[in-house]
């Protein structure tokens, strides 16, 4: 049964937030614990890191169709029942990474653990939309944002650690315990938000249809793929990171351990810095000033990339900087993109999930075909991603004056 959250009740939303928080926490564990384990890979399987790459790039695409997936049918059967099939679908997937036999075996689980993990994802927006008001979803979304931007910190550390002392199989065996407790922490803690609507129809037709209309929101087009956009350039760093550190600056796998967990700070910075200047500005005019901002910063990553051999330290401040001004535009493209709806706000949130992670496996795909000695194809990605973001945020901000007043109201 769907409870009742008219009367706001501050101490239970923060002890939601945080089950949420954690729970959203799960994807990035599965992506960043692992990257310091490319090398032990690519090694057991006689194979390279690049095409270890493609692990990566088969869990973007398995998010992108899991939230889709999911979005009607937290619709229509509540967020709470599916979100926990989809927790053990995460623990069964993650068994089987830990069984590997060889690296075909792995991108194929890897796919089946994203599908897994992105029930978290879409259930973690939707609630939030679910619980708060209009005025405080970016809010939310950026206290989220904290909890789980935690985990590209302590991830890769915790993958260096583990890669040293025991095999990469483990990382695998501690993402299924940490599924455990989350499924159990659900169970126990996170209340159901929506009445299911029994009405919402799955058939494949019929869901496609609700989405090219959700799709054909101009807010919910804009501000999804701005947001999606800037989501591509992140993840081309992500998959290129252990190439980038380790290879080309030598970095061993703690030191890449701590490094990346070091730029993955100024996301967190970033998002908390967020809900400070929220109370002082609205949230189109802070992600449009943002959009400017890091449209320099990657004019000025892809000039740096020239002399990519000689300039460590510039290039790990040009990424910090990215990911900390990525910190403003991901809670408020997000929070943007969900702002028309309500009823519909599971599938709207899985579309916007979706889109991401579309961007991001494409991003993926091409920095892994193009690894190499050379940080010029990353470079251009980030670049030509950002341009892009900025460009929906210009041509709502001159077009749509209209939907611009009632989204600052």
């Amino acid at each position: 049964m769907q409870e009742d959250f008219s009367v706001r009740d501050k101490k239970r939303e923060k002890i939601i937030l945080l089950v949420l928080g954690t729970l959203i926490a799960l994807g990035p564990f599965s992506i960043d614990m692992y990257l310091p384990s490319f090398e032990s890979i690519a090694e057991e399987f006689s194979t390279t890191k690049a095409r270890v790459g493609f692990s990566l790039t088969s869990y973007f695409i398995g998010i992108a169709f899991g939230q889709l997936a999911y979005g009607p049918i937290m619709d229509k059967f509540g967020r709470k029942k599916p979100l926990l099939i989809g927790l053990v679908i995460y623990i069964i997937s993650a068994f089987s990474c830990f069984y590997s036999p060889n690296l075909y075996w792995l991108i194929i689980s890897r796919f089946f653990l994203a599908a897994g993990s992105s029930a978290g994802m879409v259930a973690s927006k939707a609630v939030v939309r679910d619980i708060f008001p209009p005025s405080e979803v970016a809010r939310a979304i950026s206290f989220l944002m904290l909890i789980m931007g935690g985990a590209p910190i302590i991830a890769p550390t915790v993958g260096g650690i583990v890669i040293t002392h025991f095999s990469w199989h483990t990382i695998f065996l501690i993402l299924a315990v940490f599924a455990g407790l989350m499924f159990i922490s659900v169970y126990k803690f996170l209340p159901e938000s929506i009445e299911p609507d029994k009405t919402v129809d799955l058939k494949i037709g019929q869901v496609l249809r609700k989405y090219k209309g959700i799709l054909q929101d101009k807010v919910f087009l804009t501000f999804s793929f701005a947001g999606s956009l800037t989501i591509g350039a992140m993840f081309a760093y992500i998959s290129n990171a252990p190439t980038l550190f380790m290879d080309n600056f030598h970095l061993s796998e703690t030191q890449f351990g701590w490094l990346f967990g070091m730029n993955a700070a100024g996301l967190i910075v970033g998002s908390q810095l967020n809900r400070l200047v929220l109370k002082r500005n609205t949230t189109f005019n802070i992600t449009l000033i943002i959009g400017f901002l890091l449209l320099g910063l990657g004019v000025l990553f892809l000039a740096n990339s020239y002399w990519a051999s000689s300039n460590f330290y510039t290039t790990v401040v040009l990424l910090f900087l990215i990911l900390f001004l990525l910190g403003f535009q991901n809670p408020n493209t997000t929070a943007l993109s969900l702002f028309p709806f309500t009823k519909r706000a599971g599938r709207a949130s899985a579309l916007v999930g979706s889109l991401k992670m579309i961007f991001g496996a494409i991003a993926s795909f091409i920095i892994s075909k193009y690894t190499g000695p050379s940080m010029i194809p990353l470079a251009v990605i980030i670049l030509v991603s950002l341009g892009l973001s900025l460009s929906f945020l210009v041509w709502f901000r001159l077009k749509q004056k209209r939907a611009l007043i009632m989204i600052n109201k």
